[in-house]
């Protein structure tokens, strides 16, 4: 029996009350794992600006803030 036929089997047993909390709970636990985007790379939000930024401009902005 998989998962879902004892789920199905299981809630066919509980009163229309409860038939409609685990109803709820499901939907609660289907909006919590829906996908999210992946984050996109900083290098990719500015790709369009022209701004080139190497190791060396990098390192430089480090020494110059600490």
């Amino acid at each position: 029996m998989t998962t879902w036929e004892i789920i199905a089997e299981k809630a066919k047993e509980l009163p229309p009350e409860k038939q409609l909390e685990v109803l709820d709970f499901l939907e609660f636990v289907r909006t919590r794992t829906r996908r999210r985007r992946p984050l996109r790379s900083p290098a990719g939000l500015w790709k369009d600006l022209g701004i080139n930024l190497s190791e060396a401009d990098i390192a430089a902005a480090r020494r110059e803030i600490w």
